[in-house]
Protein backbone atom coordinates (compact mmCIF):
# COMPACT_ATOMS: atom_id res chain seq x y z
CA UNK A 1 0.00 0.00 0.00
CA UNK A 2 1.42 3.49 -1.31
CA UNK A 3 1.40 6.70 -0.03
CA UNK A 4 -1.09 8.88 -1.86
CA UNK A 5 -1.19 12.26 0.10
CA UNK A 6 -3.95 14.85 -1.07
CA UNK A 7 -3.82 18.00 -3.30
CA UNK A 8 -4.81 21.25 -2.79
CA UNK A 9 -8.15 22.21 -3.33
CA UNK A 10 -10.11 19.06 -1.89
CA UNK A 11 -12.25 19.31 1.14
CA UNK A 12 -10.29 17.94 3.53
CA UNK A 13 -11.92 14.74 5.35
CA UNK A 14 -13.85 15.35 8.51
CA UNK A 15 -12.03 14.24 11.82
CA UNK A 16 -13.86 13.19 14.91
CA UNK A 17 -11.20 11.81 17.06
CA UNK A 18 -9.93 12.17 20.52
CA UNK A 19 -7.38 14.38 21.78
CA UNK A 20 -4.57 13.67 24.76
CA UNK A 21 -7.29 14.85 27.58
CA UNK A 22 -10.25 12.58 26.20
CA UNK A 23 -11.68 15.56 24.36
CA UNK A 24 -13.59 15.12 21.21
CA UNK A 25 -11.90 17.16 18.06
CA UNK A 26 -13.38 17.50 14.88
CA UNK A 27 -11.99 20.00 11.83
CA UNK A 28 -16.22 21.47 12.22
CA UNK A 29 -15.23 23.24 15.44
CA UNK A 30 -12.06 25.65 13.48
CA UNK A 31 -14.42 26.24 10.64
CA UNK A 32 -13.84 29.83 10.45
CA UNK A 33 -10.59 29.17 11.10
CA UNK A 34 -6.80 27.88 9.23
CA UNK A 35 -5.61 24.51 10.90
CA UNK A 36 -2.00 23.43 10.39
CA UNK A 37 -3.04 19.85 10.85
CA UNK A 38 0.15 17.82 10.90
CA UNK A 39 1.12 14.33 10.71
CA UNK A 40 3.86 12.68 12.59
CA UNK A 41 5.13 9.12 13.03
CA UNK A 42 5.24 8.91 16.92
CA UNK A 43 5.05 10.52 19.76
CA UNK A 44 8.88 11.37 21.60
CA UNK A 45 11.04 10.12 19.19
CA UNK A 46 14.06 12.27 17.57
CA UNK A 47 12.27 13.95 14.80
CA UNK A 48 8.32 13.99 15.99
CA UNK A 49 9.53 15.60 19.18
CA UNK A 50 11.97 18.30 17.12
CA UNK A 51 8.79 18.97 14.87
CA UNK A 52 6.57 19.48 18.02
CA UNK A 53 8.75 21.52 20.05
CA UNK A 54 9.37 23.64 16.69
CA UNK A 55 5.47 24.14 16.61
CA UNK A 56 5.41 24.69 20.38
CA UNK A 57 8.41 27.37 20.54
CA UNK A 58 6.63 29.49 17.80
CA UNK A 59 2.72 28.60 18.67
CA UNK A 60 2.44 32.53 19.97
CA UNK A 61 2.79 33.24 16.71
CA UNK A 62 0.48 30.71 14.71
CA UNK A 63 -1.89 32.14 17.59
CA UNK A 64 -1.54 35.56 16.30
CA UNK A 65 -2.41 35.27 13.23
CA UNK A 66 -5.27 33.02 13.75
CA UNK A 67 -4.26 29.86 12.90
CA UNK A 68 -4.87 26.71 14.96
CA UNK A 69 -2.47 23.53 15.04
CA UNK A 70 -3.20 19.84 15.64
CA UNK A 71 -0.94 16.63 15.74
CA UNK A 72 -2.10 13.83 14.37
CA UNK A 73 -0.53 10.56 14.95
CA UNK A 74 -2.06 7.12 15.46
CA UNK A 75 -0.62 6.80 19.09
CA UNK A 76 -3.03 6.54 21.82
CA UNK A 77 -4.39 9.43 24.32
CA UNK A 78 -1.75 8.10 27.51
CA UNK A 79 1.02 8.83 25.03
CA UNK A 80 -0.10 11.78 23.60
CA UNK A 81 -0.98 12.91 27.48
CA UNK A 82 2.64 11.54 28.30
CA UNK A 83 4.39 14.07 25.50
CA UNK A 84 2.32 16.94 25.90
CA UNK A 85 3.27 17.19 29.53
CA UNK A 86 6.70 16.23 28.88
CA UNK A 87 7.26 18.89 26.37
CA UNK A 88 4.72 21.12 27.27
CA UNK A 89 3.10 21.16 24.16
CA UNK A 90 0.47 24.32 23.65
CA UNK A 91 -1.75 22.31 20.84
CA UNK A 92 -3.86 19.62 20.39
CA UNK A 93 -3.02 15.77 19.74
CA UNK A 94 -5.15 14.14 17.81
CA UNK A 95 -4.95 10.21 18.59
CA UNK A 96 -5.44 8.12 15.01
CA UNK A 97 -5.06 4.49 17.03
CA UNK A 98 -8.09 3.19 14.39
CA UNK A 99 -5.81 4.82 11.54
CA UNK A 100 -9.06 6.41 10.10
CA UNK A 101 -7.64 9.92 9.54
CA UNK A 102 -4.24 8.99 8.34
CA UNK A 103 -5.82 6.52 5.61
CA UNK A 104 -8.55 9.51 5.05
CA UNK A 105 -5.30 11.70 4.62
CA UNK A 106 -3.35 9.11 2.20
CA UNK A 107 -0.38 9.54 5.02
CA UNK A 108 -0.57 5.73 6.31
CA UNK A 109 1.14 3.37 3.87
CA UNK A 110 4.31 1.49 3.47
CA UNK A 111 7.46 2.87 4.23
CA UNK A 112 11.30 2.26 4.45
CA UNK A 113 14.20 2.60 7.23
CA UNK A 114 17.55 0.88 6.94
CA UNK A 115 16.26 -1.47 4.59
CA UNK A 116 13.18 -2.61 6.88
CA UNK A 117 9.75 -2.08 5.16
CA UNK A 118 6.87 -1.27 7.62
CA UNK A 119 3.65 0.31 7.32
CA UNK A 120 3.78 3.92 9.14
CA UNK A 121 2.68 7.44 9.05
CA UNK A 122 4.50 9.92 5.98
CA UNK A 123 5.53 13.20 7.81
CA UNK A 124 2.93 15.43 5.58
CA UNK A 125 0.83 18.45 7.00
CA UNK A 126 -2.54 19.99 5.16
CA UNK A 127 -2.97 23.77 6.20
CA UNK A 128 -6.87 23.93 5.54
CA UNK A 129 -8.94 27.26 5.10
CA UNK A 130 -11.43 28.77 6.72
CA UNK A 131 -14.10 26.39 4.64
CA UNK A 132 -12.80 23.35 5.30
CA UNK A 133 -10.90 23.00 1.82
CA UNK A 134 -6.90 21.71 1.66
CA UNK A 135 -5.04 25.12 1.14
CA UNK A 136 -1.65 24.12 0.42
CA UNK A 137 0.23 20.26 1.31
CA UNK A 138 4.02 19.95 2.83
CA UNK A 139 4.61 16.46 1.56
CA UNK A 140 7.79 16.36 2.81
CA UNK A 141 8.98 18.02 5.95
CA UNK A 142 12.16 18.67 7.90
CA UNK A 143 10.80 18.19 11.65
CA UNK A 144 13.75 21.18 12.98
CA UNK A 145 12.68 24.07 9.96
CA UNK A 146 8.91 23.29 9.12
CA UNK A 147 7.02 26.08 11.84
CA UNK A 148 9.36 28.38 10.09
CA UNK A 149 8.43 27.53 7.11
CA UNK A 150 4.37 27.08 7.85
CA UNK A 151 5.20 30.44 9.07
CA UNK A 152 6.79 32.08 6.59
CA UNK A 153 3.81 30.74 3.66
CA UNK A 154 1.06 32.18 6.12
CA UNK A 155 2.70 35.42 6.74
CA UNK A 156 3.10 36.12 2.81
CA UNK A 157 -0.46 35.60 2.48
CA UNK A 158 -1.50 37.98 5.14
Amino acid sequence: MSITILQAGVPAPPISAKDQDGKLVTLEEYRGRKVVLYFYPKDDTQGCTKEACAFRDNFPKFNTIGVEVLGVSVDDERKHKKFVEKYNLPFRLVSDSDKSIVEAYGVWGLKKFMGREYMGTSRVTYLIDEQGVIEYVWPKVSPEKHADELLAYLQQKI
